[in-house]
């Protein structure tokens, strides 16, 4: 049984990356290589958390095992090995691999693939050519930091340089930089994470922050669709400057494939293109000049698009909230939805999830369970706060985690430590990991699930995860003790940390900045849970949801207004498909006017008479015993 654990935590790990891979990227349209370092340096990542705690129980075996020999008189108990009991040799390896992969991906690989997928170039060569300049700074920083500290090396007397020395210095740099972006990413996690489901049980609010989001998608929408016909209108100028036989056409057309295909059918070359071009006549515009347009093209309908699926997704959210705000006062009981599907319902719905069932659940049920779950991660992230301040601290011991575990040990209750080791550093991943897939710099890094996250931003978050896991990891067994730089004790070290060599080689990191910089942790909690970061970007002119504020109350009110006008062309548009149907079922069955005037005839319909239709149209009823004969709906069958 000893590998059954781990090969089945590789298979289990496999399909969880892969399907976040699916949620946020496109199989189908983007390319191959950016697919799989993405979800190689997902995996690896997700891979270090699963299978560690199976390394501090195999550990703590060995551990235990050695004490029961040592002292066969003093203890009682014979220590047996953990049905997850890894042999030795093979842990060791097996982190070498992850690790030092990781670290390749992170360094070297994703950063050069980056530059490559944003790249405008027209050939293979151009594109490294570009990346190769953009990554020289990149690469420049970071030689420059491990140059520093070979150099505090080289002059300290004590210290001697080798090669294990020199590993262990370009480990304690990368990790150092991990530690730094991950205490600010976890201190905002560990408020944010609670905070989230609370307010998620709280209807009034999550439909307002849901209208001021509308506000805001609005606006990048309309600058989206603004900014695409602006660059399309730029590649339909280029476009008939350069005809069939310039040595440039190759560009325009690799362009023309990457814009939408309305845009491709408009600028779609007639016979005029096939005339020879002049030199000596206008002026042609350069390769470079191509270069960036097409780099231009590839983010415009990249943003176009995204911008067209959340906004669609955003309606369905917001129409939920409001049905069930409308609901909750329902006598009847049963969940009332304005646009029913019009597919029929399968089994469980039919059977199990009925309109009562759903009532119960959304109205009633679904905010305890936040609010319940909202208090468990609060006492989980005051835990968590509390060992990062006092990890240190090992006679006597303060931190909870490390309490739990040593308590544990004693009883030789492995599968206990285990689940201990997986829940705690499940948690503080997933404090770390949310953060990541939440913060957006502009719309240079911008994780969209629905398939719309850009190759660009799937390498940057996949460059992320594999800088701040290493630390991560090595923080979590520094609050439950099983390092022995900072637990000071003479104890068998995990063969994860065996791999990170002696970080007492700088020993003013190990026993400084590694120790005290987590505090730090409760300054980004205070600041997370006033919310400064927000109130700092909102005065900046970033528009965020702060609560009580004249330009959020202004965003919220135009957000709802946006939600009222979709949901009533929703209808509109939806009775109109039904009038042209009928139209169509009429004139095929009595020949009064064949479907060419059927078409014209709905075609000719104006938004005038929309208007005038919208004025009399009612909100819905949710307390009556008919659920789908509404009052909006009867006046527009009226009307048509």
């Amino acid at each position: 049984m000893s590998g059954v654990a781990l090969a089945l935590e590789v298979v289990v790990v496999f399909f969880l990356a892969l399907f976040l891979l699916h949620r946020y990227g496109d199989f189908r349209k983007q390319h191959r290589m950016v697919l799989f370092a993405t979800l190689l340096a997902w995996f690896l990542c997700f891979l270090i958390v699963f299978i560690l705690p199976l390394d501090v129980s195999t550990k703590c075996a060995l551990h235990d095992y050695n004490k029961n020999h040592n002292c066969r008189l003093l203890v009682p108990k014979i220590c047996q090995k953990p049905w997850s009991y890894i042999p030795d040799g093979i842990l060791p390896v097996f982190w070498r691999v992850v690790y030092w992969t990781s670290q390749f991906l992170t360094w070297l690989l994703i950063p050069f693939m980056q530059s490559y997928a944003r790249s405008g170039g027209f050939s293979i060569s151009g594109k490294i050519k570009t990346a190769l300049i953009e990554n020289a700074i990149y690469y420049g920083t970071y030689l420059l930091i491990f140059c520093s500290l070979l150099i505090y090396v080289a002059v300290t007397p004590e210290l001697h340089l080798s090669w294990s020395g020199l590993r262990t210095i370009g480990i304690t740099a990368a990790n150092t930089w991990g530690l730094f972006l991950l205490v600010l990413l976890l201190g905002y996690g560990l408020v944010e994470i609670p905070r989230t489901y609370w307010r998620a049980s709280c209807h009034g609010q999550l439909l307002a922050k849901t209208y001021f989001k509308a506000a805001k998608l609005m606006t990048e929408k309309a600058d989206a669709e603004e900014n695409l016909e602006d660059v399309m209108e730029d590649v339909r100028t280029v476009n008939e400057t350069i005809k069939y036989n310039h040595p440039l056409r190759k560009c325009i057309d690799t362009i023309l494939k990457k814009c939408p295909v309305e845009y491709q059918e408009k600028m779609g070359r007639n016979m005029d293109d096939y005339e020879d071009f002049d030199d000596k006549g206008n002026p042609y515009p350069s390769k470079k000049s191509l270069v960036k347009l097409h780099k231009q093209v590839i983010y415009a309908v990249q943003r176009h698009n995204r911008t067209q699926v959340q906004w669609q997704i955003l309606l369905d959210k917001a129409f939920h909230l409001e049905d069930v705000a409308k609901n909750e006062s329902s006598s009847t009981h049963k969940f009332v939805h304005s646009f029913p599907s019009a597919e029929p319902p399968g089994w469980i719905s039919k059977y199990l999830y009925t309109p009562t069932v759903e009532w119960y659940w959304e109205c009633v049920f679904r905010r305890w369970c936040y609010r319940v779950l909202a208090v468990v991660l609060c006492v989980f992230s005051a835990a968590v706060v509390w060992s990062e301040c006092t990890f240190f601290s090992t006679q006597p011991v303060l931190s909870l985690f490390a309490v739990f575990i040593q308590l544990a040990e004693r009883d030789y209750n492995y599968v206990y430590i285990e689940m201990a080791c997986f829940v705690t550093i499940f948690f503080l991943c997933y404090c770390v990991y949310s953060t990541v897939f939440r913060i957006r710099v502009f719309n240079y890094y911008y994780l969209a699930p629905h398939h719309q996250t850009d190759a660009y931003s799937l390498q940057f978050s996949g460059m992320l995860f594999c800088r701040l896991t290493p630390p991560l990891c090595l923080n979590f067994l520094g609050v439950i003790h099983m390092d022995s730089t900072i637990s000071h004790q003479t104890r068998q070290p995990t063969a994860y940390t065996s791999i990170m060599g002696s970080m007492q080689v700088l020993s003013f990191i190990a026993n400084g900045f590694y120790i005290y910089y987590p505090m730090l942790i409760v300054l980004l909690c205070i600041a997370t849970y006033f919310s400064l970061g927000t109130r700092c970007l909102n005065l900046l002119g970033f528009q965020q949801f702060v609560g009580e504020n004249d330009l959020t109350s202004d965003l919220v009110d135009e957000g709802r207004e946006l939600i009222r006008r979709a949901d009533i062309t929703f209808i509109i548009d939806e009775f109109y498909i039904i009038n042209t149907v009928v139209f169509l079922f009429i004139n095929r069955y009595i020949n009064e006017c064949d479907l060419t005037c059927v078409c014209a005839a709905q075609s000719r319909r104006d938004r005038s008479d929309k208007a005038e239709l919208l004025q009399d149209v009612e909100p819905l009823d949710f307390t009556g015993e008919e659920p789908l004969e509404t009052d909006n709906r009867r006046s527009v069958l009226l009307y048509l």
